[in-house]
């Protein structure tokens, strides 16, 4: 599994976990309808706490990347509602424009680096 945790990091251990996740579906390392590892194996294979894994899967469910059940565990599964996800995305890029305004990055280096993310997943 790809995922790697910083320990030294001051971002909370489930929220790190919960955004390798989200990378892995974005970038095709996992695929919609792919069981992810149990809480227990994901836990051991990346020495943290079983109740951090099941956080972040909690996480992952409430925000529609995975469906979680008691025979299959963890899968992948895209709850697509458009609308949702664009105010979503709008409240989190207020906060990250705002710091780049404060910092003088300007709209143009701004829409390069969002090029430059969109084209490492292949989107146009």
């Amino acid at each position: 599994m790809f995922i790697e945790i910083d320990f030294e990091s001051e971002e909370a251990i489930y929220i790190q976990l919960r955004n390798q996740i989200v990378l892995g579906i974005a970038t095709n390392k996992f695929q919609e309808g792919e069981s992810l590892p149990s809480v227990r194996q994901l836990a051991e294979s990346i020495g943290i706490n079983m109740h951090t894994v099941n956080k972040a899967y909690h996480v992952l469910r409430q925000e529609g990347f995975i469906r979680l059940d008691r025979r299959n565990g963890a899968v992948v599964f895209l709850d697509a509602d458009k609308a949702q996800d664009i105010r979503e995305l709008q409240q989190a890029l207020r906060v990250t424009l705002a710091k780049a305004v404060c910092k003088d990055i300007s709209r143009e280096e701004v829409h390069q680096v969002v090029d430059r993310i969109f084209d490492e997943y292949g989107l146009e």
